[in-house]
């Protein structure tokens, strides 16, 4: 009966998402998918192949039931060749969890055991909640941002990171211990962005304050700008963020960077992703343009799509009768500019039919952008329904199409008779469809379309318009999207 209804489900998959590409082997779920290479994807930047599910750091890892084998958890995503491997120093046990498999899978440099050339296949993640290195003595922070020793601020969680997984728990991590990836987690405000920024101009020891981003940069490059790496260790290999709330923190944070020292972005991207404001139509374009690799997570908002109901429940089934996890996971993955997602795991089991593992990798090897949009819709309609689609507690409300943002016309340069006018603007904010264009109106007039690009940095956008002297028109800014949605800005004069 269970692969009746298998092979029914999957003609339904087929039914609504034209041309979507499955590698056949793995989606028949047999049991042979712990031999086949999963699909991988080039990660941004980032010189690496990921696979297209990775390993969350959370569920079982972090919320352990009594009866369930973290370890053996993490071992299995090994032999199923997963790469990517998620945790954080706010997940309770899970780093220490990742250090009892790791010493098991000899992946603990200076042992005799050591496989570095496992090692080096992986990519490995860790976070801190902490928006500075340097400077909390004199603040007062929000809980729960660390389990590990406050006023060491991110670079102790980055060594704390190190000593769980690799070392002895209590500070020591061993030579040759590293991390792919360290994240700053969970910005969610202007304030985080700015506090994450400091010092990174220019950085000293002297500073009473140093951001996130100037301390791991030394970490990175294995520098002593900050006064913070006295041994000049390189302990990182790429810098990054997560981000769950508000799409226009995460753009700011991505447009300050100008200099490209964020690889890397981890967010959350699911099927009811458009009934908030939406991650794929505003963030995801910008990280394309600048080239990050993109890790999605809350691919079944954290569970409350199956049931959960509080933060330390794990759910350990595999999706239900109404809603097939397939269908989920294939969403995220086929939404332009994600690379892989990752998925917390409850259950492993010896039957493929009811392992977690098996069957979130099985539902991720898909190409990208091989939905199509009548499928994505499909996909939405389903569980936009869900608890009255209030699912992504963790999104900030707002699908509304937004007009531009500060607006600005100033007078240039000019000749005698005829003066420049220089119209500047921020970008809007995308509603249920993706932004097409921006048009610039004189005087109630169409002088100019402006075609949509993300905007990569505070640099704005801008428009450069002739006047003759004395003539102050007035200027508006209309964004539209590609259903001819149309919202204005105000009227602007020349200031």
């Amino acid at each position: 009966m269970e692969r009746n209804n298998r092979r029914e489900f999957l003609k339904k998959v087929t039914a609504i998402s034209t041309g979507l590409i499955f590698a056949p082997d793995l989606i028949s779920g047999s049991q042979n998918s712990l031999s086949i290479k999963p699909l991988t994807r080039k990660f941004g930047k980032i010189n690496f192949q990921v696979t297209t599910m990775g390993l969350g750091g959370q569920a079982s890892l972090q919320w352990t039931p009594p009866d369930v084998d973290p370890v053996k958890i993490i071992e299995k995503a090994f032999r199923m060749k997963l790469n990517y491997f998620d945790t954080s120093n706010v997940y309770g046990q899970s780093q220490l969890n990742y250090g009892k498999a790791f010493r098991k899978l000899n992946l603990i440099p200076g042992e005799v055991n050591y496989n570095k050339e496992l090692r080096d296949s992986i990519f490995l993640t860790s976070k801190s909640g902490l928006r500075l290195a340097k400077g909390y003595k004199k603040r007062k922070e929000v809980k729960d941002m660390t389990e590990g020793d406050f006023n060491a601020g991110c670079v102790g969680d980055l060594k704390r990171s190190l000593s769980q997984i690799f070392g002895d728990g209590k500070g020591y991590y061993p030579e040759g211990s590293y991390l792919n990836l360290f994240l700053l987690h969970n910005v969610e405000t202007m304030e985080d962005v700015e506090t994450a920024y400091k010092a990174l101009d220019n950085p000293s020891p002297e500073m009473e304050e140093i951001g996130f981003l100037a301390a791991i940069t030394d970490y990175r490059d294995g520098t002593n700008k900050t006064g913070l790496n006295p041994q000049n260790e390189k302990l990182i290999r790429h810098i990054g963020f997560s981000a769950h709330k508000q799409a226009p923190v995460i753009m700011e944070m991505i447009q300050r960077d100008t200099n490209n020292i964020l690889d890397a972005l981890l967010l959350p991207i699911n099927s009811n992703d458009l009934l908030y404001r939406n991650m794929q139509y505003n963030v995801l374009p910008l990280t394309t343009a600048k080239n990050m690799g993109v890790i999605a997570m809350k691919v079944f908002a954290n569970g409350l799509m199956y049931g959960k109901k509080n933060r330390g429940e794990v759910i350990r089934t595999v999706g239900n009768s109404t809603l097939q996890s397939e269908l989920l996971i294939k969403y995220t993955l086929a939404t332009p500019g994600v690379h892989t997602v990752i998925i917390g795991i409850g259950e492993i089991n010896d039957d493929y039919r009811k392992c977690q593992l098996v069957s979130n990798l099985n539902a991720a090897q898909i190409k990208p952008g091989v939905l199509s949009a009548a499928g994505r819709k499909d996909i939405e309609n389903s569980t936009s329904t869900i608890l009255g689609g209030k699912t992504n507690d963790f999104q900030s409300f707002g699908n509304e199409l937004t007009p531009p943002k500060n607006v600005n016309v100033e007078k240039m340069m000019g000749e005698s008779k005829k003066m420049k006018i220089a119209i500047r603007w921020d970008n809007a904010l995308s509603g249920t469809s993706q932004i097409s264009h921006y048009e610039i109106y004189r005087d109630s007039k169409l002088i100019a379309t402006y075609s949509y690009k993300p905007q990569i940095s505070k640099t704005p956008f801008s428009f450069i318009d002739v006047l003759k002297k004395g003539e102050n028109p007035e200027y508006i800014i209309t964004v539209v999207d590609i259903n001819g949605n149309k919202v204005s800005s105000e009227p602007r004069m020349i200031s």
